[in-house]
């Protein structure tokens, strides 16, 4: 017990002086302007590489991703229907749909699938 508990420390040690190193010599100590700005074949850029983004393409990513994941669940249901019981089967798959139902009518109903104002 004490021989595990000795290797934990002796590893937990050798961790925190290795996060130590990478951190000290990771620091850039020299900031140059021409290196951190933006490279737009050899020019100075003509305007700020910063640029807002509308929040409404963000949504519709956040939506298609949560949408995609949601088919990616549902899918294997249909491999399993051999080998479950039906009814249980068919509650579950019945909940899922209805949880997501509700996410869309919630998004549809705050406005997020409306793509003009």
């Amino acid at each position: 017990m004490f021989s595990i508990l000795l290797i934990s420390m002796i590893i937990m040690l050798i961790s925190m002086v290795v996060m130590l190193l990478a951190s000290i010599l990771s620091k850039k100590t020299i900031v140059d302007r021409e290196k951190s700005s933006p490279f737009e074949c050899g020019f100075d850029p003509k305007s700020s590489s910063r640029l807002p983004f509308s929040l409404r393409f963000f949504l519709i990513t956040i939506i298609f991703l949560i949408f995609d994941v949601e088919i990616a669940l549902i899918l294997p249901t249909i491999l399993i229907i051999n080998f479950s019981n039906i009814m249980i089967w068919a509650i579950t798959l019945f909940t899922f749909i209805l949880i997501l139902l509700l996410g869309l009518y919630h998004e549809w109903n705050q406005g997020m699938l409306n793509w003009s104002n």
